[in-house]
């Protein structure tokens, strides 16, 4: 087998040497190039039906609208988003997400669900954190199901029709109505969709983040921006754990799942969460412990998740001891809430600042779910390493910022508190409610190891990696020292027949492995093929134009 022989993956190619190393599944990426093609080229096939939708939302002519080639499409890790010209000039994004990588081939309705909780964070947000820049949403509409425009983007008679339904809703004691008016469309498109405005104020942070991220300027301005979206999120509280969702009335109520990236990530790969979409917790310790029992899920669905014996007695010593640590991390006054809605995936390609790195506009509110209150914790890359890579001098530079962060979380939560007194002072009242210390307990997690317990916690490739580097040293010099003793002993607690269970796991792990041999062999195999083809073609050729010599010489 050719040494240089690579296959696509959809960033990059990958060689047999690194797929055979990688401990993600490759036999799942291998087929996403092929996967995306496909996707796209079905869009492409809807150019004129997506016009018809962004007019149909704007209240623009279809003439108006133009949608570009592929290539100036956007692809994200769940989404490809289509910037729309209005005009000849960009006016709109439409997204849809990728049903390739949410798991809707395995878990159908998993796009569906994501659509609809990203939409009601939206409309949540709209009205209880006006304060939060986000981009505008124009309209979007539910796979198979219907289609709604922003209220005030409707016509009149939606319009009417909103208002007068929500009268009767009102009169009845029903649950009001988000700012969003059914508005069908006809179109035959049956993805969901989401239309947002396309944003052009300030750039995203990616851009800038590696040349300026040790201008402390700039990060105390970035700093404080987003310790106040931290800050006003959490204020509103809310009584339990899960995702806001949206039904076919325009309702948004707190009843999906929390829905993390984590979960359709497993159900894409195939492996249950065993957590359906209408769950929600009104206890930190059920949560905690069903995000472990998803780890345990991975571990035994996964085909490459233990690499031999040893790996598997290290793996699953951990996971029986983060189980066995759930308790201590969790703040026994607010076990039971009251929680606070959390951008999970608060990145800096969602960031868009301006030079100063001023906050301009957050995008991308996906994954966004309410969470125990000390799950509040500082975005790792802040740092600008990986979890995972935070050791060392990285460690050094993690604690300077995570103390940098602090300061002005708790300089922001004072203004904050002083705020919200005034205004009670204005209103003729005094507010005697106790403020929640987000601030103090932050630092207490920090203080106490909180933010490396929840980043394992967090992280399905990474959880071994954070709790030997981190969460095990919280326990001294004993915890470290005996540890590959203790791992001999605490391994097959993990559940009962977990020997057998290894040993079936490392079988299937050289399974895995031969597979990924005959992908890459395949591949040499077409490419021999091609190689054939190509040198018969081409002496075919030769003989036709040797032909075409003789007939031409002999006035044929």
């Amino acid at each position: 087998m050719a040494s240089s022989t690579t296959l696509p993956l959809l960033a990059g190619k990958i060689t047999l040497s690194d797929a055979l190393d990688d401990e993600n599944d490759i036999l799942e990426q291998l087929s996403y190039p092929a996967k995306r093609s496909d996707f796209c080229a079905d869009l492409v096939t809807h150019s004129d039906d997506i016009k018809d939708i962004v007019s149909h939302h704007l209240g623009v002519s279809g003439a108006s609208c133009q949608v570009p080639a592929v290539d100036e499409w956007i692809h994200g890790s769940f989404n490809v988003c289509i910037p729309v010209y209005v005009n000849d000039e960009k006016k709109a994004i439409i997204r849809f997400p990728l049903p390739y990588k949410v798991g809707e081939s395995t878990h159908p309705g998993n796009a569906e669900e994501k659509i609809r909780c990203e939409v009601a964070t939206y409309a949540w947000m709209q009205t209880n954190c006006p304060s939060v820049p986000i981009p505008t949403l124009w309209g979007f509409g539910f796979p198979e199901g219907p289609s709604f425009t922003l209220l005030a983007q409707a016509p009149l008679f939606t319009r009417l029709g909103w208002y007068i339904r929500g009268f009767f809703s009102w009169m009845l004691g029903g649950p009001s109505r988000s700012r969003y008016a059914i508005h069908p469309h006809g179109q035959k498109l049956t993805s969901g969709y989401l239309l947002l405005d396309y944003v052009d104020d300030g750039r995203m942070l990616s851009e800038t983040w590696e040349t300026g991220r040790d201008d402390q300027a700039r990060r105390t301005t970035l700093f404080g921006s987003l310790a106040r979206v931290i800050l006003t999120l959490a204020k509103v509280p809310l009584p339990q754990i899960g995702s806001l969702t949206m039904d076919n009335r325009g309702v948004v109520t707190l009843t999906n799942r929390p829905l993390k990236r984590q979960l359709h990530q497993l159900e894409n790969l195939g492996i249950s969460t065993d957590i359906p979409r209408d769950r929600t917790y009104i206890s930190s310790e059920e949560y905690l412990l069903d995000i472990l029992a998803c780890h345990d899920n991975r571990v035994r669905d996964h085909p490459n998740s233990i690499m031999d014996e040893a790996d598997g007695h290290s793996l699953l010593s951990a996971l029986t001891v983060m189980r066995a640590l759930v308790p201590q991390f969790i703040d026994r006054e607010r076990r039971h809430g009251p929680f606070s809605l959390m951008l999970t995936d608060l990145h800096p390609s969602n960031i868009f600042v301006d030079e100063d790195w001023n906050l301009k506009c957050l995008i991308d509110l996906e994954w966004t779910c309410s969470q125990p209150i000390e799950m509040l914790r500082f975005p790792h890359w802040l740092s600008g390493r990986s979890m995972v890579e935070v050791t060392d001098e990285a460690l050094l530079t993690f604690n300077e910022r995570y103390e940098e962060f602090l300061t002005i979380l708790e300089a922001e939560q004072t203004v904050s508190s002083t705020e919200t007194e005034g205004e009670g002072e204005d209103e003729g009242e005094t507010k005697t409610e106790s403020v929640t210390p987000y601030a103090e307990i932050m630092r207490a997690g920090w203080d106490y190891g909180n933010v490396w317990y929840f980043n394992a916690l967090e992280s399905f490739s990474g959880l071994y990696n954070i709790f030997i580097q981190h969460v095990q040293p919280e326990y001294g010099d004993e915890a470290v020292g005996s540890w590959k003793e203790f791992q001999q002993s605490s391994w097959p607690y993990w559940a009962p027949g977990t020997r057998q269970f290894i040993a079936g796991k490392v079988q299937q792990k050289q399974q895995y492995l031969d597979q990924i041999r005959i992908a890459f062999e395949r591949k040499d195999e077409e490419e021999f093929e091609d190689e054939t083809e190509t040198e018969t073609e081409t002496e075919d050729e030769s003989e036709d134009d040797f032909a075409n010599d003789l007939s031409s010489s002999r006035g044929l």
